[in-house]
């Protein structure tokens, strides 16, 4: 959330960023020394520390969790669910509410009760509110990641793109944003995990440099794929308005330690979803990702020159030894930590402190943001508030 607020560029000072994950703080005492942490859970700040911040605008991320699809979907009864309730609780009771909220959840929670609350609360409060799903292919960013956004303003007048009772699926075309300085307070998941994600075509609106894409037949898997599949890649491969991957990736130098072992080759081979550097598309990353292989992420083809249905052709036929053999001559790889961060928009100069481990820095990026979709959304909530002359 600092970061998408850093990118911006709206004048603004974080006075405090809460979350309870000790390994997500340490990463953020990293990259943000000078910004007051408080390693603490939501409800245990009172109302008086919450009026002694007074701030401008809250960035809030909640556990996603009670709201996945595919987990129990235990909404406001589940306890991940307490720290979210209790910020609906104290916002109308601060001395000075903040002018802007802006929320990110999974696809999943504008369904969810704890959405109507949240809507409920922020309407009684006097908010303009607008929801959207959006994913960073919107931005020409070659990654999948659907996520749930809402943008709250303390004003009388509707954002000139609000659409009662509609969720915006692409971004709104408003003008620059004002230079009204803000104090902001940040919050985080509270226990730093996430739950899977599940993708949806989006259809991306700005144009980018054109250049050769992956074509359909060397971008798809035929084993274990419906027809309708393989021709969301195609087409996805396909659209110019989305960057390639190659312009996110490391060089292929001392990279080795990424390429899938042997025993996940030849166990998973047919549920990898594989993708080229010149690819336009690559599916969500999840916190499981390079422990685990199934609906985790996508894995790299680093042997471009080699035709995937020539490697995939009678491969379930052949004896073991050469079905590895064949699937090893496509070079497959995860992508590495700095790639994942470079799709969710983090500037080159944000890292990780040595002693975090590199499952520690996939299970965090798994629970990442896009950076610069809440950048933009930041920019939108605003630039649209009405008095430019600030």
């Amino acid at each position: 959330m600092q970061q998408a607020l850093r990118e911006s560029r709206i004048p603004a000072e974080v006075i405090a960023a809460i979350d309870v994950n000790t390994i997500a703080n340490e990463v953020y005492k990293h990259n943000f020394p000078n910004t007051q942490l408080w390693a603490k859970t939501i409800e245990g700040i009172s109302l008086k520390e919450f009026d002694r911040l007074s701030f401008d605008m809250i960035l809030m991320s909640p556990p996603c969790q009670p709201f996945t699809r595919i987990g129990l979907q235990g909404d406001a009864s589940d306890l991940r669910t307490k720290s979210f309730l209790y910020i609906l609780h104290i916002l109308p009771r601060l001395q000075k509410l903040p002018q802007y909220i802006l929320l990110e959840n999974v696809k999943g929670f504008e369904v969810s009760s704890t959405r109507d609350l949240l809507v409920q609360t922020i309407e009684k409060c006097g908010f303009q509110y607008q929801e959207f799903l959006l994913s960073p292919t919107s931005l020409g960013i070659p990654n999948s990641r659907l996520r749930y956004f809402l943008i709250a303003k303390l004003q009388s007048s509707p954002f000139p793109f609000q659409v009662q009772g509609q969720i915006l699926t692409e971004f709104p075309e408003v003008g620059s944003g004002n230079s009204q300085r803000c104090t902001v307070a940040v919050t985080g998941g509270e226990d730093g995990s996430a739950g899977h994600c599940r993708e949806k075509k989006m259809e991306p609106k700005c144009h980018l440099a054109d250049s050769t894409p992956c074509s359909g037949r060397e971008a798809v898997l035929f084993k274990l794929e419906t027809a309708a599949e393989m021709q969301r890649k195609q087409q996805q491969d396909s659209n110019l308005s989305v960057q390639m991957l190659k312009g996110f990736l490391e060089e292929d130098k001392g990279l080795s330690q990424y390429f899938l072992p042997p025993k996940s080759l030849l166990r998973y081979a047919l549920l990898l979803d594989i993708v080229k550097p010149t690819c336009r598309r690559s599916t969500c990353f999840t916190k499981g990702y390079g422990s685990y292989i199934e609906g985790t992420g996508s894995v790299l083809q680093t042997a471009e020159e080699v035709q995937i249905e020539d490697v995939y052709e009678s491969l379930e036929t052949l004896p073991e030894e050469e079905k590895l053999r064949k699937l090893s001559t496509l070079k497959l790889r995860y992508f590495t930590p700095r790639e994942i961060a470079n799709l969710h928009g983090f500037p080159p100069e944000f890292g990780f402190p040595e002693q975090i481990s590199m499952k520690q820095r996939y299970r965090l990026l798994g629970n990442s943001l896009n950076v610069l979709v809440v950048a933009k959304l930041i920019t939108i909530l605003l630039g649209s508030s009405g008095n430019d002359s600030e």
